[in-house]
């Protein structure tokens, strides 16, 4: 059955929302993955009412006008391998919709979305006012009818790339009385208040939730430098003793304005073969590719692991760090 949804619709900015700590519903981890190995938030509610944007940390993770939470698996390939989304909490299946084509706005020639931004999605009513949407389904996965009744971590569907999204991740909506809450701290209505207080989420949801300044999302290894499309998709050639090159690169999101990034390749007796430092971003980035690239010595590639590491200086101390590894 294909129902319209509320549309991802703009929020001119955080609202005064008056409950009950005891009618508020307890917000399970709603996506069958885990943060820091398959998944990463990559956005958060944008609480400045003006045309500013403002997360509840008082950081920039986030954008004009964005009315929830968005937790992205960390390529193509993972969405495609399936990766469920879960009811936050138990309540009535109360709308939902099914049918739309997973694909990214960017695609040339991508049908329009007006009036489908969610994408394939579900809204569950959670009583006393409360309730949740979840978007970007992939198309034929929604597994619940209206009216049935989930449960708590109870599978809904899987994330996908339907509606207005360039990436496939959950974007997640709660609101109480039409009104759209911050999960992480619904009670703050005035930008910066970015004082510690209850959320909704369960203490587990919260341990994968805790905030980060930045994350390093994909690592790996190419034959040429690669472009952002080739690294979400999961199509980056990998090197052999025979490629003309070796490429490390490093997908990075939530980069803050002034971070230095550096990359180093290193072959296996340890020598540098590339070293790439960027000049301080001038601005926050969404996300951020690197890349250090080497070419092929006359004498050919040396046999063993060759090393990479990425380095983000935040105001001159190490803020994003990691290493990975080739064997040629």
């Amino acid at each position: 059955m294909r129902l319209a949804l509320p549309l991802l619709a703009t929020v001119m900015g955080p609202v005064a929302v008056l409950f009950s700590a005891s009618d508020a519903p307890k917000l399970a981890f709603p996506l069958a993955c885990e943060i820091g190995r398959t998944c990463e938030v990559q956005n958060y509610m944008d609480r400045d009412p003006g045309p500013g944007v403002l997360d509840y940390h008082c950081g920039h993770r986030t954008y004009q006008g964005h009315n929830g939470v968005d937790i992205r698996v960390l390529d193509l390939a993972q969405q495609r391998a399936g990766t469920d989304v879960l009811a936050a909490a138990a309540g009535r299946v109360a709308r939902l919709r099914d049918g739309v084509p997973d694909i990214s706005i960017r695609t040339p020639g991508a049908p329009s979305v007006v009036g489908q931004e969610c994408g394939n999605g579900v809204v569950i009513d959670h009583g006393r006012g409360w309730e949740t949407q979840y978007c970007h389904l992939a198309r034929g996965s929604v597994r619940v009818k209206i009216g049935d009744m989930v449960s708590p971590g109870q599978p809904i569907g899987r994330v996908g790339l339907s509606g207005d999204t360039e990436f496939p991740h959950l974007h997640l909506t709660v609101r109480y009385g039409g009104q759209v809450v911050d999960p992480f701290a619904p009670r703050s209505v005035a930008a910066p208040a970015c004082s510690a207080q209850p959320g909704l989420w369960t203490a587990g949801a919260m341990r994968q939730l805790a905030y980060k300044r930045g994350v390093v999302l994909n690592t790996g290894f190419g034959t040429a430098l690669s472009a952002m499309e080739a690294v979400e998709g999961h199509a980056v050639p990998a090197p052999d003793a025979a490629s003309p090159a070796i490429v490390a690169y490093v997908r990075m999101i939530g980069l803050e304005a002034g971070d230095v990034v550096e990359v180093a390749l290193r072959a296996p007796d340890g020598k540098v073969l590339a070293d790439s430092r960027q000049s301080p971003l001038d601005h926050d980035k969404a996300q951020w590719l690197s890349q250090a690239r080497a070419k092929r010595p006359p004498e050919g590639w040396a046999h063993g692991v060759y090393t990479a590491e990425v380095q983000v200086r935040r105001a001159g101390t190490v803020a994003l760090s990691r290493r990975w590894q080739l064997t040629l």
